[in-house]
C-alpha cells in the first residue's frame, strides 16, 4: 500500500491494545495492522502549517508557521505551563477557545511512563493524554475547576515529583514496576498547599494501558526529517506518539506535524 499524507498527531482510542489512526487531511488511517510490516517513510520536501495551511521551510510548536505560532491559542504559554493561565481572569488569545480548553474541569494525575510523573489535563482528555505520553498506568490525583488551579497544584508537586518522561526508557519498555501509585497519591496530599486540598480526588482507580507493540528494542534513536529524507524498516510497535522500528529507530509523529510524506507499507 502506498499513500501520501500530511502528518498530524495520531488519534488513539483506549482498548486492548490501544487503537491508533494516522490522521491526514480529511481521513483517518488504521495503523495497528501495520505492526510487523515493512514501512518506508519518504519526505516529500513539503511542510505546511497545520493551522493556516501555507507552505513553510520549518515549523514552530509542532506544526505551526511562525505567525500562527505567535497568535493561535493552541500555542499559548499556558499549554505548557498551566500555572500561567489567565483565562479565569478573562485574559486569553481567544476566550471562546479558552472556555472549551482552560475553563473546564482539569485533572492533576500521576502516570507511569518510564517512571512516575505528574501531569495536568482536561477531564475530557483522559485517557487520551496518558496514551499520548506512553503511560502504562495512571491515577487521578485531583480535580479542579480550571487549568490555572490545576497548574498551581502541579507546581507544588513538582518539588517532589518529575513532570517529564524519559522517552528512551519509555520506548524500550523500562518499567519501574515497584512503584505504588496509590501510595504516592496519599503522600502527595501532604505536599500541596492547604487551600488546594479540597480538590483532592477520592477515586483511587488505576487505569492500565496496553500498546500495540510486538517487541521493544534494547536502545533507540530518533528519525528526524528532513535530516533523513528516506527511511525503511520493520514497524514493531506504536506507543505514545511514536512509531517504533526493529532496528531501534523511533519516529515522533506529533513532532513532524505538517510534514508531507510518502508512505509505503508491506
Amino acid at each position: 500500500m502506498q499513500l501520501t499524507v500530511q502528518l498530524h498527531k495520531m488519534k488513539a482510542i483506549h482498548g486492548t491494545p490501544v487503537q491508533y489512526f494516522l490522521r491526514s487531511v480529511g481521513e483517518e488511517i488504521p495503523l495497528n495492522n501495520w505492526v510487523d510490516l515493512p514501512l518506508e517513510i519518504v519526505f516529500s520536501g513539503e511542510i505546511h502549517c497545520i493551522h493556516c495551511g501555507r507552505q513553510v521551510k520549518k515549523t514552530y510548536g509542532q506544526g505551526y508557521c511562525y505567525p500562527c505560532f505567535l497568535s493561535v491559542p493552541e500555542t499559548s504559554e499556558c499549554v505548557l505551563r498551566p500555572e500561567l493561565c489567565q483565562a479565569h481572569l478573562g485574559i486569553s488569545r481567544d476566550m471562546e477557545w479558552s472556555k472549551d480548553h482552560c475553563l473546564q474541569d482539569h485533572f492533576v494525575y500521576l502516570a507511569l511512563t518510564s517512571a512516575v510523573k505528574i501531569g495536568v489535563t482536561r477531564s475530557s482528555q483522559i485517557p487520551e493524554r496518558w496514551i499520548d505520553q506512553g503511560a502504562w498506568k495512571a491515577i487521578r490525583l485531583a480535580r479542579t475547576p480550571n487549568r490555572y488551579t490545576a497548574g498551581l497544584m502541579e507546581v507544588a508537586l513538582k518539588n517532589h515529583l518529575p513532570d517529564k518522561t524519559n522517552w528512551r526508557h519509555m520506548l524500550t519498555d523500562k518499567k519501574a514496576t515497584e512503584i505504588d501509585l496509590r501510595e504516592i497519591k496519599t503522600a502527595a496530599l501532604k505536599w500541596i498547599p492547604d487551600d488546594l486540598v479540597p480538590f483532592f480526588y477520592g477515586d483511587d482507580t488505576i487505569t492500565t494501558i496496553e500498546y500495540p507493540v510486538s517487541s521493544y528494542p534494547s536502545s533507540v534513536h530518533q528519525l528526524n526529517l528532513p535530516n533523513t529524507s528516506v527511511f525503511k524498516g520493520i514497524l514493531t510497535g506504536i506507543r505514545g506518539q511514536y512509531l517504533i522500528f526493529k532496528d531501534g529507530t523511533v519516529f515522533n509523529v506529533r513532532a513532524h506535524q505538517g510534514y508531507v510524506v510518502n508512505l509505503t507499507v508491506g
